[in-house]
């Protein structure tokens, strides 16, 4: 039975529930399970990151088992950057990495900050990563936060589903501890990841012109140190402003210093 027609679907719009993007994802019917525990839980946005069969699939609506609404309301984004763009708080469930310096929590970690975060009206979103090789350490730098699910060193794998499964039920037990719970917001939120971006890329173009990223084979590693840093701070809009309004005074600084040297040159007879 379609849970809508029932009348027992009734999602919790006022709670500012997470979406979930699958980064990759292989198979419709994967895509189908973590739809139906979606319904499980509650959660309603499903964001697909470049699924490998394209989209829509039969399938998946199969697999689901009434849970459509996700699926009918699906998003497809190219790339991971596109997908968070708008999101302030990124969860990003994976092993740890350690090539990237972010925060290390567990899933009632996630969960609890989340709701933290929700109250204040923020947009967050959980990603995760394709079935067979999961997130890549470039995917990331979209991330604030990465979630590691504790399960045994002997027989660590679980498929795409039962991860969702996992941090979806820590969000849902959030919203049976705290019904009805007023959003507040005492401070300008984390700007959207898009603002961010345009600041990453602001600063890493001034750093190659300057000659910072040598040698060339660590610029990678160096982007993704830059980028987790300042996603850690949780940047506002103002402050990413003010950031590249630094940028920007630095490098009209470098533009007076070679006008001067060339002038100096000239002076000379150089």
């Amino acid at each position: 039975m379609d849970a809508r027609a029932s009348g027992f679907y009734k999602p919790h719009m006022s709670e500012n529930l997470p979406c979930i993007i699958l980064d990759r994802p292989q198979l419709a019917e994967n895509i189908g399970a973590v739809a139906r525990v979606m319904g499980n839980f509650g959660l309603t946005e499903l964001r697909l990151v470049a699924p490998r069969d394209g989209w829509p699939q039969e399938k998946a609506w199969t697999m689901a088992a009434g849970a459509q609404w996700p699926l009918d309301g699906a998003m497809v984004y190219a790339t991971v950057e596109e997908a968070t763009a708008d999101l302030q708080v990124v969860y990003a469930t994976t092993a740890r990495n350690r090539e990237v310096n972010l925060p290390v929590i567990t899933p009632r970690e996630c969960a609890s900050d989340g709701m933290g975060k929700a109250r204040e009206g923020l947009k967050t979103g959980l990603l995760f990563g394709a079935e067979r090789t999961g997130l890549e350490t470039h995917d990331l730098i979209h991330a604030h936060y990465i979630v590691t699910i504790p399960v045994d060193p002997r027989f660590s794998s679980l498929n795409l589903a039962q991860a969702v499964n996992i941090v979806a039920y820590e969000w849902r037990l959030q919203i049976m501890d705290a019904p009805g719970a007023e959003f507040t917001k005492n401070q300008d939120p984390p700007a959207e990841m898009k603002h961010l971006v345009g600041l990453y890329e602001h600063l890493e173009a001034e750093l190659d012109v300057s000659g910072f990223f040598f040698p060339e084979a660590k610029r990678p590693s160096m982007v993704r140190n830059l980028r987790s840093s300042l996603n850690r701070a949780s940047l506002t809009e103002q402050e990413i402003r003010t950031w590249r309004g630094v940028v920007t005074a630095l490098t009209k600084g470098r533009g007076r210093v070679l006008a001067r040297l060339a002038k100096e040159k000239a002076e000379k007879g150089e």
